[in-house]
């Protein structure tokens, strides 16, 4: 399937303003208390990146990161998901943030959970930059939302489709080649 930028959807001013907010929350949340930051790759990246550096600079931060692999060349999660990399550090007794680009069905997120869990943090939370709840299959609880989305496919801002589009600084939608 060939695709095509849509309009934007979320300007850039708009995305830095709410990670910012985004930040300041989770520093009132966490104090000085330490946080283990999960960046999902590829496309939390960007958005983990401007978020850490929001932080307080007394949070104590450490961050690592998970590849899974759900969507292959689609714009439809297949509902598979496979872990490409997996953590470097023991979370276990940790208070542990799973920064997340975008939560659809939920399915991908419930599976990150479900696994990290087992490593028994302390806490265990989620910060998702976008939520389209509209296509959720499974309920999942995310505790830090940048922005609630309609049911498009999106890229932009570290969001791809099939590798393309990752640097946009604002978040666009998607349309098909007809």
């Amino acid at each position: 399937m060939e695709c095509d930028l849509g309009e934007v959807l979320i300007r850039r001013k708009t995305i830095q303003d709410r990670v910012r907010e985004l930040a300041f929350d989770i520093g009132s949340a966490y104090g000085d208390r330490d946080l283990v930051l999960i960046g999902v790759l590829k496309g939390a990246v960007v958005f983990l990146s401007d978020l850490i550096r929001e932080l307080p600079v007394s949070m104590a931060t450490e961050l690592d990161f998970l590849a899974v692999a759900s969507y292959g060349t689609s714009t439809e999660s297949s509902g598979v998901v496979r872990i490409i990399k997996d953590l470097d550090v023991d979370i276990s007794g940790r208070n542990v943030m799973i920064v997340e680009d975008i939560v659809d069905t939920g399915l991908t997120l419930s599976y990150l959970v479900s696994i990290l869990r087992e490593r028994e943090p302390a806490v265990l939370e989620v910060c998702s930059l976008l939520d389209k709840s509209a296509r959720r299959k499974v309920n999942v609880d995310i505790t830090f939302r940048g922005f609630e989305i309609p049911d498009e496919f999106v890229v932009g801002y570290g969001l791809d489709f099939s590798g393309k589009w990752r640097n946009l600084p604002e978040i666009y939608t998607l349309k098909r080649k007809d």
